[in-house]
């Protein structure tokens, strides 16, 4: 017999960066700088990632296009893989995200792809603590949403592949 199961999550939505915390404002900021220092030629979609360490430290991360497309990363990897080669064992508290283009106008937030997803959901289960995300529009819309879980529902977890042996 089958059972029919709802997921559902929350996130705060501003009008403006100005309505946010100054630590907050301050990482959309550094986003958008991150954004800019992109190398995006061929798809001309400028993403960057500034995530808040629990030691303070600001790690900053941008898309990095290769012309063979698998090759190239997002900036939200760039800037986790980065925090978790350089401070191992430091928590992410936040990671910020902006994005934008000369092609068109990002009315929304861009939130991240699927394997972002999973790589945020995957350090926030190793921290065992939730990571805050914000992201940000070229409009100043944001979203804040508490945790990478609730992006990515029946995600991909190790303790899954464990035997009951």
């Amino acid at each position: 017999m089958s059972k029919k199961i709802s997921i559902e999550f929350e996130y705060e939505f501003f009008e403006s960066v100005q309505e946010l915390s100054a630590i907050d404002q301050n990482l959309i900021e550094q986003s958008r700088v991150a954004a800019k220092k992109a190398y995006a030629p061929y798809s001309s979609f400028n993403v960057g990632a500034a995530l808040l360490l629990e030691n303070g430290k600001i790690i900053l991360g941008s898309n990095q296009e290769n012309v063979a497309y698998p090759s190239g990363m997002c900036a939200e990897r760039v800037a986790f893989f980065y925090a978790g080669a350089q401070y191992p064992g430091v928590a992410i508290t936040t990671v910020a995200i902006s994005a934008f283009t000369d092609n068109f106008i990002t009315l929304k937030p861009v939130t991240p792809c699927g394997s972002c997803r999973q790589v945020m959901a995957e350090y926030e289960h190793l921290q065992n603590k939730p990571i805050n995300m914000l992201f940000a529009s070229t409009q100043d819309e944001v979203y804040k949403i508490k945790g990478a879980t609730p992006l990515l529902p029946l995600l991909f977890y190790e303790q899954n592949l464990k035997t009951n042996a």
